[in-house]
């Protein structure tokens, strides 16, 4: 299920705490998961548990309680739209109200091209800056009307020849 450069970059990761809290390398273990897999499935949850000799419910917290983390296969651009109070105070409803109607999907949802997953994201740290949303837990899109929301979209359907 994991292969053995994943298991080589979670000893790393490991290696970077004393002995006794293997643990701490939970997120980094998951994160490598997610890059090799897509997603984290609960199997892997089992894995990384085992690994770092946790609770698989304790590794279940963590992947269910971080946005970044997808516990399914998602598109293959991913889209977090806040909608924590202030960034609603400022049309983020809106934005994920647009995306919704714009994608024809609604939330944790993806297309049926497999290009785009709409998720809700609570707080993402730029309310100043909303309606905001994170591109593939990278990337921060700031002020997003809906003409910007389309521009979006469209460019990344452009990239992927799907305009």
């Amino acid at each position: 299920m994991i292969s053995e450069k994943s298991r080589a970059a979670f000893a790393k990761e490991v290696a970077k705490y004393p002995a006794d809290q293997r643990q701490s390398a939970v997120m980094a273990c998951l994160q490598i998961v997610q890059q090799e897999l897509g997603y984290v499935s609960s199997e892997s949850e089992t894995f990384v548990a085992d690994y770092l000799g946790m609770a698989p419910m304790a590794v279940h917290e963590v992947t269910s309680f971080y946005n970044m983390y997808n516990q399914r296969p998602v598109g293959k651009y991913k889209l977090n739209v806040c909608t924590n109070l202030p960034c609603q105070l400022r049309a983020g409803a809106q934005a994920m109200a647009h995306l919704k109607k714009k994608l024809g999907i609604d939330n944790n949802q993806t297309t049926a091209d497999g290009l785009f997953t709409l998720q809700q994201s609570e707080c993402l740290g730029a309310c100043a800056d909303s309606p905001v949303l994170l591109v593939n837990d990278t990337t921060m899109c700031s002020f997003m009307s809906d003409e910007k929301l389309d521009q979006l979209v469209d460019g990344l359907r452009a990239l992927e020849g799907k305009a």
